[in-house]
């Protein structure tokens, strides 16, 4: 990935978007299922905007789905600042366990749902993305968003599964090494480019979850 970034510094605010409605709680909606927030969800959204009430931000890039724009909204209309949508930044494509829930998973397919991320890098989901899928399509978004900001702040409003393939390869990281880290709702991890140096990704702030009001 190093020999692929841009030459300049820049900061990645990831932030995850908020709790979604309570009729989808542990269960894998994905790309495929388009829900919204709960009364939680939209509160993270407005803890999130208030958090970062004081940092300067140059753009905001986000994923098309609700969740997620319901997330942003506050920030958005707090800075008077339209979203740049990226289709490519839409949730993991969860295949034949969309609807499930994860205890489910066990039941219908015989694996656990906690090893998702291995499992997308091994032997795949039914008619779900790989590991390689994903790369290939959130790879050009990234480098996207990292070109068009040098030495620029910017906000990216996604999903936890994305917001992992993204540190998997910034990190040049498996992406079954993300199960390490934790992803919460409504949390900002932020992460700095720094190509002059040797390690250019340093991890400045990882799922730090501003409090809600």
């Amino acid at each position: 990935m190093k020999d692929h970034l841009p030459n300049h510094p820049t900061q990645l605010y990831l932030i995850r978007h908020g709790e979604v409605e309570e009729r989808y709680h542990k269960v894998f909606g994905g790309s495929r299922i388009d829900m919204g927030l709960s009364s939680l969800g939209l509160k993270h959204g407005e803890a999130v905007a208030k958090w970062l009430a004081e940092t300067p931000l140059d753009a905001i890039y986000a994923s098309p789905m609700l969740r997620v724009q319901q997330t942003l909204a506050p920030l958005a209309k707090q800075r008077d600042m339209q979203p740049i949508i990226i289709q490519d930044l839409r949730e993991v494509d969860f295949g034949d366990w969309t609807g499930h829930l994860w205890e489910g998973v066990q039941e219908h397919f015989g694996v656990s749902a906690f090893d998702w991320l291995e499992i997308i890098e091994t032997k795949g989901i039914p008619n779900g993305e790989s590991a390689a899928e994903l790369e290939a399509r959130v790879r050009p978004a990234l480098l996207k968003i990292l070109q068009e900001n040098p030495h620029r702040r910017v906000a990216v409003f996604c999903h936890g599964g994305i917001i992992r393939v993204i540190l998997a390869m910034m990190l040049s990281q498996p992406l079954r090494n993300m199960a390490h880290f934790n992803i919460e709702y409504g949390s900002i991890s932020v992460v700095e480019v720094q190509p002059e140096k040797k390690h250019a990704i340093e991890i400045e702030l990882l799922n730090f979850c501003p409090p809600v009001g």
